[in-house]
């Protein structure tokens, strides 16, 4: 990265997110801002990038290597560019615009009062450089020592949802009242508990893997993962307080998993004038089966293709414990709208060819996914789709989810790794 012209595109793109952010200076920002920057990434491009690989771009830690294309195209991204290329692009816009409105002769600037204090001004800015590093070192001083602390997490039941569980905690060494437990990967769902107790309820009404955080003093002392299983598969449809699950006995038959019209009219849920956004889990151990090396099939469906659901939009999610894979299908007419999330790589039709993703989904449908040694191969019934290399480090896969509105259903749903077959 040259100082000239990448970094500074890089100091205006951190400039821009922390102006959309509204979190203050990044001079300020401690530790659980970088935890919550980084839940907040994965949310809205579906890249993790790591507290610690942020603090290192926003120059918290000493890196002596530039970002990669993966976390520029992600910045780029969260400041609402499609990609780095397209941020770079638009920066020399401007900058060849400031050009041509420029006058063609600048006068020879006069010297007054003001101006000499502006340049006192400049002089000071070493000193309040200096002293924004003591402070800095004075902050890493202050930090929580987590082994201070402890936080652990009890399910009621082994598996299904909705699912009662108790946090138990010490934070009695918190400087002050502010201690807050989050139940999932999204730090903004915090809710705060006294620090001079030691337990703390909460229910789940969705399963999957959650990393749960104690954060004291705006800062990440423990986490704790917990992971909320299903038996075999579990239907809902998302509703607000808390979603309405589907009778197992109801849905699936002859291996076929299925919410069709009129299972929606027993739960008095209408297709019109928008249906229901309906929700396919299956949530178990998967053995060591891994996010770099596997092959997975599903055969899937949405054939209600009426109103507003007149693209079908439908996701493949593979969850992982630290990561996830979103694939998107569509009615072949709506390709123009798709993202698609693997691993850190994110692609959204915008800037990549995703036609191939559309299909006729009132028919059945067959998604393949081969990966080798972070080498992915998407195939949408026998064709394929899509090929990329993916950045992020492997981990564990835990579950699969199918999202889609109205009626679909879903079959011959396995991953295969090392000659071992999981069905599920």
């Amino acid at each position: 990265m040259t100082k000239n012209g990448e970094e500074q595109d890089l100091q205006k793109c951190l400039t821009l997110i922390e102006s959309q952010l509204g979190w203050g200076s990044s001079a300020n920002w401690t530790n659980y801002d970088f935890e919550k920057l980084s839940d907040t990434f994965h949310e809205k491009t579906g890249v993790r990038l790591s507290g610690t690989t942020l603090k290192r771009i926003w120059g918290k830690l000493k890196y002596d290597s530039a970002p990669t294309l993966t976390t520029l195209n992600a910045l780029a991204r969260f400041a609402g560019y499609e990609d780095w290329r397209m941020f770079r692009q638009r920066q020399e816009k401007l900058f060849t615009q400031t050009e041509i409105n420029l006058p063609a002769e600048v006068p020879a600037p006069v010297f007054t009062k003001s101006r000499n204090r502006f340049y006192w001004l400049l002089a000071l800015v070493p000193l309040l450089l200096a002293g924004y590093a003591l402070f800095s070192i004075k902050a890493a001083d202050n930090e929580l020592e987590p082994k201070l602390f402890s936080f652990k997490a009890d399910k009621i039941i082994t598996e299904g949802v909705p699912n009662s569980v108790v946090f138990q905690y010490d934070a009695k060494a918190a400087r002050t009242d502010s201690v807050f437990i989050v139940q999932t990967w999204d730090i903004r769902r915090k809710t705060l508990v006294p620090k001079d107790k030691n337990y703390h309820s909460s229910i789940y009404y969705y399963p999957g893997f959650f990393n749960a955080k104690l954060i004291v003093d705006k800062q990440i002392v423990k986490t704790q993962d917990l992971w909320i299983t299903t038996d075999g598969w579990l239907s809902l449809a998302e509703d607000e307080p808390s979603p309405i699950y589907f009778k197992k006995e109801d849905c699936v038959k002859n291996d076929v998993l299925e919410v069709n019209e009129g299972i929606l009219k027993n739960y008095n849920l209408s297709l019109h004038p928008k249906a229901p956004r309906v929700r396919l889990f299956n949530q178990r151990d998967m053995g060591d089966l891994m996010s770099d090396n596997f092959v997975f099939e599903t055969t899937v469906k949405n054939n209600f293709a009426q109103g507003a659901n007149a693209c079908q939009p439908m996701q493949v999610l593979i969850q992982c414990k630290d990561d996830i894979i979103i694939i998107p299908l569509a009615a072949k007419a709506c390709v123009g709208d798709l993202s698609l999330a693997f691993c850190g790589s994110y692609l959204t039709s915008k800037a990549a060819d995703l036609s191939k993703f559309g299909a006729d989904l009132t028919q059945w449908t067959k998604l393949r996914i081969e990966t080798v040694n972070k080498k992915a191969g998407i195939y949408v019934n026998g064709e394929k789709a899509y090929s990329l290399d993916f950045e992020n480090q492997p981990t564990g896969i835990v579950g699969v989810q199918i999202r889609f509105n109205g009626t679909g259903a879903v079959k011959d749903t396995w991953f295969e790794n090392k000659g071992k077959v999981t069905r599920l």
